[in-house]
């Protein structure tokens, strides 16, 4: 089995050397031992660093990636846990593609005042929907 150490699958992986003892203290990583002061990796931890970082960009708690890895380490991925934040995901681009077309519109808007422009209204109510939705 090749062993990768701390800094060798820091730089590999992009994940700084810390990030990786922390990913450890909570049992999210696990090393398989140390060559000196320093621990080693077995190669799968280079996968479960790649599934960590996108289960972050999803928006998953570390808990929850956690959760998604078996006690050997091997992926046990929620396939429904995944639809469902797939399905956010695409409503959280619907709203921010909303936003962005208000915006561009605003920000080219020929109306004298924003409070005239019915679209810029428009914005403002999606703003205020929004705001109470994420208080709810």
């Amino acid at each position: 089995m090749k062993l990768l150490d701390i800094g060798v699958l820091s730089q590999q992986s992009g994940v700084a050397p810390s990030t990786l003892r922390y990913y450890e203290e909570i049992g999210l990583l696990r090393s398989v031992g140390r060559h000196g002061l320093r621990r080693q990796f077995d190669t799968q931890a280079l996968t479960q660093l790649a599934l960590i970082s996108l289960g972050k960009m999803a928006g998953f708690s570390l808990d929850d990636i956690k959760g998604m890895f078996a006690t050997d380490g091997t992926p046990q991925l929620p396939r429904a846990e995944l639809r469902l934040r797939a399905d956010a995901l695409d409503e959280q681009i619907r709203d921010l593609t909303r936003l962005r077309d208000a915006l561009r519109h605003v920000a080219e808007c020929p109306a004298e005042s924003h409070m005239e422009c019915p679209r810029f209204k428009r914005l403002m109510h999606f703003a205020s929907r929004t705001a109470t939705r994420g208080r709810a």
